[in-house]
């Protein structure tokens, strides 16, 4: 599902009228004006880059590297040790539980320990989809010495979100981005939300012009269309839990997500001959199994009403 119709036609009729000789705005005013109106906060509490891992990279360069300490929760998003290791910051990963829960007295003690320059939570988590709770969010938020960065790349299917917590007074930054829940994954723009004197740092660090102005005008004038967006997360929300619940009626053992996928794990046959299985009938899911502590797990991301009936159906006759 991409974006509304409407959406493609003004994004055609503004690229009309782009001055390609001329060099975009490089402070992206009216996008972040666009994005500072949607979460009721101030323009300069805003910072757009290139999907959420410029933003992301533009973080861990201003506020991690040699000498400091990144501190993750595994499984998570493979992307933040990746790229914290790429500024040459020291990576600590710390086990969730079994259930994938983080257990907040343990991070809050690997904080104190290690005292990271930041550390990362993603909610919800990629590849698992739990959510954080608030209050370990604040526990984590009241033990780092540095900066904490709460990735909501899938923050809008979820029941409650990190925003609410940003301000000038704490060192929290919640990451979010259009690829999701806006249908945007082409236009590969993200952004943050946090403290102006955070923000005005990342600005010393960016490359100047990053954001083409293509990318400035879709990005803001999805923001026209927050009614669609809404609409396209509560289908998603129900089709999650309909698929939810036929995982409940066979034999495999899921995640409870808050994301718009599902993390499930065969209990009598092998996760990749059940992937095998789905794909020989023409279903493509995301085998886990290579990642830390997933064996056996596949991730189904949710799709229209049709396409998770023949992704139910495969699933049923595979562990037949």
């Amino acid at each position: 599902m991409g974006p509304p119709a409407e959406w493609r036609d003004e994004f055609a009729a503004e690229l009309s009228r782009v001055s390609w000789h001329r060099y975009p705005d490089r402070a992206a005013t009216e996008l972040r004006g666009a994005i500072a109106a949607l979460h009721g906060v101030s323009p300069r509490q805003v910072f757009a880059a290139n999907g959420s891992n410029e933003v992301l990279q533009t973080l861990l360069l201003t506020y991690a590297g040699p000498g400091r300490t990144v501190a993750t929760f595994e499984p998570t998003y493979q992307l933040h040790a990746h790229i914290a290791r790429l500024t040459g910051a020291t990576v600590v990963e710390t086990d969730r539980r079994p259930d994938f829960t983080l257990d907040p007295e343990t991070a809050v003690d690997v904080i104190e320990r290690h005292r990271p320059m930041v550390a990362l939570l993603c909610s919800p988590n990629n590849p698992t989809g739990l959510v954080e709770p608030e209050s370990t969010v604040r526990a984590v938020l009241r033990a780092v010495p540095g900066l904490l960065v709460v990735d909501e790349a899938y923050g809008q299917f979820a029941p409650w979100s990190a925003l609410g917590l940003v301000g000038d007074d704490a060192p929290l930054v919640v990451t979010r981005t259009f690829s999701k829940t806006w249908s945007m994954a082409g236009a590969r723009l993200g952004y943050l939300v946090g403290p102006t004197w955070l923000v005005a740092e990342l600005d010393k660090v960016v490359l100047p012009y990053h954001l083409d102005a293509a990318k400035q005008i879709g990005g803001r004038l999805a923001l026209r269309f927050v009614d669609d967006m809404e609409a396209r997360v509560k289908t998603i929300v129900t089709e999650r839990e309909r698929i939810v619940a036929a995982l409940d009626r066979l034999p495999v053992d899921h995640v409870p997500s808050g994301a718009n996928f599902v993390l499930f794990r065969p209990t009598g046959i092998p996760g990749r001959s059940v992937w095998q299985g789905l794909l020989e009938r023409s279903v493509l899911v995301r085998d886990c199994s290579s990642w830390p502590r997933l064996d056996d797990c596949l991730r189904v991301t949710v799709g229209t009403a049709d396409e998770n009936d023949v992704f139910i159906t495969a699933l049923q006759e595979v562990l037949a």
